[in-house]
């Protein structure tokens, strides 16, 4: 897997999409507006002088002025709330130097006064995309032990292949359960289907797929249960495998080896769109199904614009887990009662 293209591809869309959201009249989104034209700009420029390193030079852009900014401004807010006023002033001038619009120059001035009176009220800070609600808030990985089981297995199998790195990285794949179309349908080795979600071509490929996972997975998991989460994980993996090997067989798709847990992360998303497709009476439920959707297309442009990737792999997993997820209901709460739907658009992927 290319990792210039990955980045080259990240540098591209991230800044149309963060475009499309702050493109409105208002000082608020200035400095959103000028980050994200600039990481293009930066990233045109290295295509066509460098267009080999093209990916590494956008996508460091990219890190620096907008995913830093991203997160230490949610950080800022989270410890704003919990009238960490100080910490928040001093991360809040750091960030500056990447992202020095006046709404945080103001949000800084704020903080400086609070500090001097701590019995004034915190007022949720207004800079665009962070959302902190601190009593509801949960840290991701908190009651969600399946997605750490399942990252925990991938890179314990890695570690694996890692053992065999003095052969050829098909040869070595293909030992450890690679999915391959001969083998499954001449050589009755099903137990393939499963093996090839744990294995990963390159530590890139792994970390794309562990970081979707981190990112989609524990909002789902606390949403329907960590049991019902595992087995829509594997079922979409599996559906993903099958229809791997079905594609194949009508020559419509390229199953000479093919391994990953992209179908099970893509199953995720699919699950997603299913659970809010059967429950968009809940607020803002269509606002996160749109977000799911717009995952779906870039995740099938990026599927379309490279070749080493198996779409027909995500485009059945997508399909298996869209199919499980219109049978999820919420899991129950602790009094056996139904949990309350609505916290499903607070952990939905893309908030």
């Amino acid at each position: 897997m290319d990792l210039n293209w990955i980045l080259l591809f990240v540098a591209v869309i991230s800044p149309l999409l963060v475009l499309a959201k702050a493109w409105q009249p208002g000082e608020i989104y200035r400095g959103w507006r000028l980050a994200a034209v600039a990481v293009l700009a930066i990233t045109g420029l290295a295509w066509i002088l460098r267009h080999n390193v093209a990916g590494y030079i956008g996508g460091g852009a990219w890190f620096v002025l907008l995913f830093i900014p991203a997160v230490g401004l949610r950080k800022m807010t989270e410890l704003a709330a919990q009238q960490r006023y100080a910490a928040a002033r001093r991360l809040g001038l750091v960030l500056r130097i990447f992202h020095p619009s006046a709404e945080l120059r103001r949000q800084i001035e704020l903080f400086r006064q609070l500090e001097s009176d701590r019995s004034t009220v915190f007022v949720s800070s207004n800079v665009p995309f962070q959302r902190y609600h601190p009593q509801g808030r949960q840290r991701r990985f908190r009651h969600a032990p399946a997605v750490v089981i399942f990252i925990a297995l991938n890179v314990a199998v890695f570690l694996l292949e890692m053992s065999f790195r003095n052969l050829p990285e098909s040869t070595m794949l293909d030992r450890l359960g690679a999915l391959e179309l001969d083998r499954v349908v001449f050589w009755h080795e099903y137990w393939r289907l499963f093996t090839a979600l744990f294995l990963h071509a390159g530590i890139p490929h792994l970390l794309l797929n562990l970081f979707a996972l981190y990112v989609l997975g524990p909002g789902l998991e606390r949403t329907i249960g960590s049991l019902r989460f595992a087995l829509c994980y594997l079922i979409s993996g599996l559906g993903s495998s099958a229809g791997v090997v079905v594609f194949g067989l009508f020559h419509l798709a390229n199953a000479a080896q093919v391994v990953g847990a992209s179908g099970c992360v893509m199953g995720i998303v699919g699950a997603w769109a299913g659970f809010l497709l059967r429950h968009r009476h809940v607020p803002r439920a269509r606002e996160r199904l749109f977000n799911i959707l717009l995952i779906i297309g870039i995740q099938t442009a990026f599927d379309v614009t490279t070749p080493q990737i198996s779409m027909a792999a995500h485009i059945c997993g997508l399909i298996s887990g869209f199919i499980v997820g219109l049978i999820l209901a919420p899991k129950a709460s602790d009094d056996g009662t139904t949990s309350n739907l609505a916290r499903v658009t607070s952990s939905t992927a893309g908030q």
